[in-house]
């Protein structure tokens, strides 16, 4: 659905709910997919995201009391849900509003209170629970339309920095900072290769000439913050404590392959050893990935997505079946360069890069092994890198 669809959408359902649109603004937040460097983010490494052009888009506006009234076009049936700016509960909000709730609850703690309240409208088109980031993209377009409405002074990276923070200390996520990142700081045709542990970044041109990319959705909802993600980044926390006993480093980040080769003995349980690894692993193949793009060499970052996917399923184990049939699957069609599960896991999505000329070939066995071996479809979507967050 077009930009200007969503948002007519978006003020309809406004309209609707609240009975006009008048002194209403609109705003677009991205989702984003993860090229390669996963679960790097909170351990210090390099990731290379990229913002989409799908997303959430907002229909908000001013109150004149202290109310906070939220609808969510994708979520029809629970209706309008209220709330006030002296309700904030951290960690036990269990509804879609704890999102935007959360970063104004951010911004409060960060000396910016709201000085009265607003009624909001979303409405995304991001498929829920891809793992595409909707959670982030709801975030990052609050902050957003919070510091325009209410005309505070903020970056775009602040604004991700407030989303991870909400993320982390309002709703338990203990994510790190890659999706909000992505989503605030995205760039049309450019994937975004950024150093965690310093928040330096660049943008590198996407330019696949010839190719489509293509995200395939395991259509199995993925919920994080219940999973093992957090059992993860204890792991990895574990693995760098042991580490640290021999080696001056601050993050598994700053580990060569050869480094932790030789200090992995240091890491006695063999589960947190193959974490650790892992995420020294998929750093490096990071800072490879990227050598490959700018050069040109397609078909070895391609082969550095399969390495990731495998080390994500065997070492890391945030994989599941539903993923590995369609990485592995993909592998054996001509004309698909690489292939890996993207996000955090559990579910959610692979994404793909495929010649033009091989893409129906690529559905068409795909969806078949997929519906054969899981019992039932998988979604494809062809995506376009699109720019970070707007005022529409």
């Amino acid at each position: 659905m077009a930009v200007s669809e969503m948002k007519e959408k978006t003020l309809q359902g406004f309209r609707e709910v609240f009975g006009d649109t008048e002194g209403v603004s609109c705003y677009f937040a991205p989702g984003r997919v993860n090229l390669i460097g996963e679960h790097t983010d909170y351990n210090g490494g390099h990731v290379f995201p990229c913002a989409l052009t799908i997303g959430t888009y907002a229909a908000a506006r001013k109150r004149a009391d202290r109310k906070l009234r939220f609808y969510s076009v994708n979520l029809a049936s629970q209706g309008v849900i209220e709330s006030d700016l002296d309700s904030f509960v951290p960690l036990h909000e269990d509804s879609w509003t704890a999102y935007p709730k959360g970063v104004i609850w951010t911004f409060a703690e960060r000396g910016m209170t709201l000085p009265c309240g607003l009624d909001l409208v979303i409405n995304g088109n991001i498929p829920n629970g891809s793992g595409l980031s909707s959670s982030a993209s709801l975030e990052v377009l609050t902050g957003f339309l919070l510091r325009d409405l209410y005309g505070f002074t903020l970056t775009n990276q602040e604004l991700a920095l407030i989303g991870q923070y909400s993320e982390n200390h309002y709703n338990g996520m203990n994510c790190g900072i890659m999706d909000q990142f992505a989503s605030a700081m995205g760039k049309r045709d450019h994937a975004i290769f950024l150093d965690t542990a310093t928040l330096r970044f660049e943008y590198a041109p996407v330019v696949l000439q010839g190719m489509e990319l293509i995200v395939t959705n395991t259509n199995k909802k993925h919920k994080l913050v219940g999973s093992a993600y957090n059992d993860r980044r204890r792991e990895s926390e574990e693995a760098l404590r042991a580490l640290q006993t021999v080696c001056r480093i601050r993050t598994l980040g700053e580990l060569s392959d050869a480094d932790f080769d030789h200090y992995a003995a240091v890491i006695q349980d063999p589960v947190v050893r193959r974490r650790a690894k892992h995420a020294v692993y998929e750093n490096n193949r990071t800072l490879r990935a990227v050598e490959a793009l700018k050069a040109g060499e397609l078909a070895r970052f391609g082969e550095l997505m399969n390495q990731s996917h495998i080390s994500l399923r065997d070492d890391y184990e945030v994989s599941c079946r539903e993923l590995d049939v369609l990485a592995e699957t993909a592998w054996t069609v001509p004309g698909v360069l690489g292939s890996r599960m993207t996000g955090g896991g559990f579910g959610g999505c692979t994404v793909s890069i495929v010649q033009e000329d091989a893409v129906a070939r690529f559905r068409e066995i795909v969806a078949e092994k997929y519906r054969q071996e899981i019992g039932y479809d998988c979604s494809f979507y062809a995506v376009s890198v699109g720019d970070g967050p707007a005022k529409l």
